[in-house]
């Protein structure tokens, strides 16, 4: 899974709780096809976990097939805690659980190239059912 080496700080300030809020800032990085010929866009705003980016890759590596290569455009580096369960409110943050990645509407999150297009398209498919936000399949041509 994905993970930073070294962080400055173990435990980051809690982020903006209302997505909606999140939803209305577009992403200005990362919203054109760099390396491939198809890409997986967000049109929402998530925060995706290591676990699922993980997932997605791991489904458009296996529909790639050999031929096929795969960019992930997004990397998880901030981590999230959380308190045990059946814990009284005080005592401090809790433990880190694990890292996700902020992604804000526009951001491409994979990519892919050296497959035919139908395929590309259905790799891309794929890998968007295991992520929790609305994507959209775009094409460099």
């Amino acid at each position: 899974m994905l993970a930073p080496k070294k962080v400055k700080h173990r435990k980051w300030f809690t982020m903006r709780q209302h997505p909606d809020k999140e939803a209305s800032h577009a992403e200005t990085r990362g919203v054109k096809i760099a390396f491939g010929s198809y890409g997986l866009k967000a049109l929402a705003y998530a925060r995706l976990t290591s676990n699922q980016i993980e997932a997605a890759r791991k489904v458009a590596m296996h529909h790639a097939g050999k031929t096929g290569k795969i960019w992930i455009r997004i990397f998880p580096d901030h981590p999230f805690t959380q308190k045990p369960a059946e814990v009284k409110m005080g005592k401090g943050k809790g433990d880190i659980q694990g890292y996700i990645a902020e992604v804000k509407p526009g951001r491409i999150m994979f990519e892919i190239d050296g497959v035919e297009p139908k395929v590309a398209e259905e790799c891309m498919r794929k890998a968007g059912t295991k992520l929790p936000v609305k994507t959209k399949i775009v094409s460099r041509i």
